[in-house]
């Protein structure tokens, strides 16, 4: 998600972004997307993530910067990624370049919060949603079909498909499975389907649950991966960090979210309230940190919930 400009005579003359996974940086794309080389020697480079310095999935930024003399380069945030860690400062700064670092820092680092926290917490960035009635449940007692019971309204549901597309993986327990039977797909949005992570420590979840078709990637962590007499949501993480897994949407049931509020394993909540009422059923997730902000979807209250 880095983004990069460069500048010359105070004109934007280059834009790029990070491709996916294994593809150009940011600065690579922007300084590629420059038909007339020559004048990098007279830019400026502003970028929101400190440029790498080491070879990963490619070559380091910094010297591809240093290598067409881009004499000024402005830093939104240091990355404090071990292998760079402002590494690639003093890469630029020993070549000569002027570094300005730290512009719009807190919200370079807001942008990067999926980043930051994969390195530095050695987990995803974790997003708890759920839906809940007027009267605190996120599931009526009984249902007739092993289907999904609607609490909000379409225009809530395609904003929680639009999230499903922005981040890398969904995360439910098996219950929700075998109540539900979701897809966990992006349906009502343009983008692509987030990886689906189901836990499944009972062993008992049928094969042709449409979670497990070829729509999307699906891991399954079973007892072979999780000690079921142990706290569930840190293991969960750790199997999530070898999968490489940035961030995550767990989106139920009430047992899977209460389990990582409870082992303090989330950084984002997001509630929707509905109008109906169930009476008796599931009860919804308890949650005690400060509401941040709210907002109205027609008659849907929608309230996000901080974890500091």
């Amino acid at each position: 998600m880095v983004g990069c400009v460069i500048v010359v005579n105070n004109a934007i003359i280059s834009e790029g972004f990070t491709s996916p996974y294994g593809g150009p940086h940011a600065e690579v794309n922007a300084i590629q997307s420059v038909t007339d080389k020559s004048v990098l020697k007279n830019a400026t480079l502003y970028v929101t993530l400190e440029p790498c310095s080491h070879f990963g999935k490619t070559p380091p930024c910094s010297d591809l910067i240093i290598r067409h003399n881009i004499p000024k380069v402005v830093i939104g945030t240091i990355d404090d990624n071990s292998l760079v860690a402002g590494q690639g400062i003093k890469k630029l700064q020993n070549s000569g370049c002027e570094v300005i670092v730290g512009v719009l820092e807190a919200a370079c680092k807001d942008l990067h919060k999926r980043f930051f926290t994969f390195h530095n917490k050695k987990r995803p960035y974790i997003i708890l949603k759920w839906a809940q009635s007027v009267d605190g449940f996120i599931a009526p007692k009984t249902k007739k079909e092993q289907k999904p019971v609607w609490i909000t309204n379409i225009y809530s549901r395609q904003l929680v498909h639009k999230w499903r597309a922005e981040e890398q993986a969904i995360l439910v327990g098996g219950n929700t499975i075998l109540q539900d039977n979701p897809s966990l797909t992006v349906r009502d949005w343009v983008g692509l389907p987030p990886t689906r992570i189901v836990v499944d420590t009972h062993n008992n979840l049928p094969e042709e649950a449409a979670v497990f078709n070829t729509t999307a990637k699906t891991i399954r962590l079973t007892d072979a991966e999780l000690n079921t007499s142990q706290p569930l949501a840190s293991q969960i993480c750790e199997r999530l960090h070898e999968h490489n897994i940035t961030s995550v949407i767990i989106e139920g049931g009430s047992k899977t979210l209460q389990t990582f509020i409870n082992e303090n394993l989330w950084d984002e909540a997001r509630v929707f309230y509905g109008t109906n009422q169930f009476l008796e059923g599931t009860k919804a997730p308890e949650i005690k940190e400060c509401l941040t902000s709210e907002t109205k979807l027609l008659n849907d209250t929608l309230k996000y919930y901080i974890n500091d």
